[in-house]
């Protein structure tokens, strides 16, 4: 079996979707994408394909290696998602070669549904405690919310009573099991984050995400002096190479590699594994299509540190369009009691309906993040 075609769309709301055919007519379906910037990654797919066209598709860590290695460059948030893209689509085609999902082909679960979580609030979080106590009466018995507007460096106090106050509101509006998952989003400087830990400790938060920007990961140790509340990050970070020196430092607790960013399924196996030897959590990092969590949900079957999924259903960035919109089967992701059962047919388990997303591709989208500014002007982290 030979590859003979890449094809890539841009599909709303921000999606990109990655269509490998091969000279048997198995087909394989990634998503490689990177919010704001899909038409780089798009193009870095495309630029890979010379590596790919006439190859095994089944040997998938060779194939791996030569994406990464064989370019010299490597590494950073376009080439590792453009990777992580292709990776996905070859397992796709892997488990329909054989007739199994993907989970069966890294050596069965160990799981037989996985914990998820919902997205409420939006950019500028408002009326979550309301928002919690829906998506709890919705049967999730985890949410996850953006903490704050923009923070300077130093800010006010008040802004971090704006931020208690909601969590209070989820709190007593939710209950007190339900898992408060809080995003600092790379939004926090470390002497705020320092303060905002410290005050949310008594919520009891399921963990807060993001509190320092991954090239500030050095602030974390401090952090975990600080507040008892468990740190997770990962988003943007791209291969186990970049996680290597978090785990080996300690401070994080909850890893959250994105595997349309962190290299796929093959990569993103490696770093669950290196977490664990930490004794460290997986949480894979999700706000993405139906393909990105198809693939989340293979490694999370296998990975025994594995304790909770984000998705995107129903999320604010999905206007227009949603996850269930591009699948033929729309009860592949059920969710039920804070749970979605594993994906039970070849590959990753989703079928993808190709007409919708041609359709659709023809509308494509130029997604960007908002451009955000603080009261003196200066830009703002988003």
């Amino acid at each position: 079996m030979r590859i003979t075609k890449l094809e890539c769309f841009l599909v709303p709301p921000r999606w990109c979707f990655l269509k490998v055919e091969t000279d048997e007519g198995i087909i394989g379906w990634g998503e490689p994408v990177i919010e704001g910037r899909a038409q780089t990654v798009k193009a870095a797919v495309m630029d890979l394909q010379d590596y790919l066209i006439g190859k095994n598709p089944l040997h998938i860590q060779d194939t791996w290696n030569v994406l990464y290695r064989a370019g010299f460059y490597r590494g950073g948030p376009i080439l590792m998602s453009a990777i992580a893209g292709i990776d996905q689509a070859l397992w796709d085609i892997k488990g329909k070669y054989y007739d199994a999902p993907v989970y069966e082909l890294l050596g069965g679960k160990v799981r037989d549904k996985m914990r998820v979580y919902t997205w409420i609030g939006g950019d500028r979080p408002s009326d979550v405690g309301g928002a919690a106590k829906q998506a709890a009466e919705n049967g999730f018995t985890a949410i996850k919310m953006n903490a704050t507007e923009e923070l300077q460096y130093i800010d006010s106090y008040k802004k971090v009573d704006e931020t208690i106050a909601r969590v209070d509101a989820i709190r007593n509006e939710a209950g007190a099991d339900i898992g408060i998952g809080i995003d600092f989003h790379g939004r926090v400087h470390k002497p705020m984050a320092k303060i905002l830990m410290k005050e949310l400790e008594p919520y009891r938060p399921m963990f807060v995400e993001e509190p320092v920007l991954p090239e500030n990961n050095e602030a974390l140790k401090e952090l975990a002096k600080v507040s008892s509340v468990p740190i997770a990050t990962g988003e943007r970070m791209y291969s186990r190479w970049d996680f290597k020196q978090v785990l080996q430092e300690g401070a994080v607790d909850i890893i959250q590699p994105d595997l349309s960013h962190a290299g796929g399924i093959t990569e993103t196996m490696k770093i669950a594994a290196m977490a664990e030897a930490y004794d460290v959590a997986l949480a894979p990092h999700c706000p993405l299509g139906p393909i990105a969590l198809a693939a989340c949900l293979q490694v999370d079957a296998v990975s025994h540190n594995a304790f909770i999924q984000e998705q995107s259903m129903g999320i604010h960035y999905n206007k227009g369009n949603d996850l269930l919109d591009y699948v033929v089967d729309k009860s592949v992701f059920q969710f039920e009691n804070g749970y979605v059962q594993l994906p039970e047919k070849a590959g990753l388990g989703v079928e993808i309906d190709e007409d919708f997303v041609r359709q659709l591709a023809e509308v494509g989208h130029s997604w960007k993040n908002p451009v955000w500014r603080h009261a003196d002007g200066s830009v703002a982290e988003w």
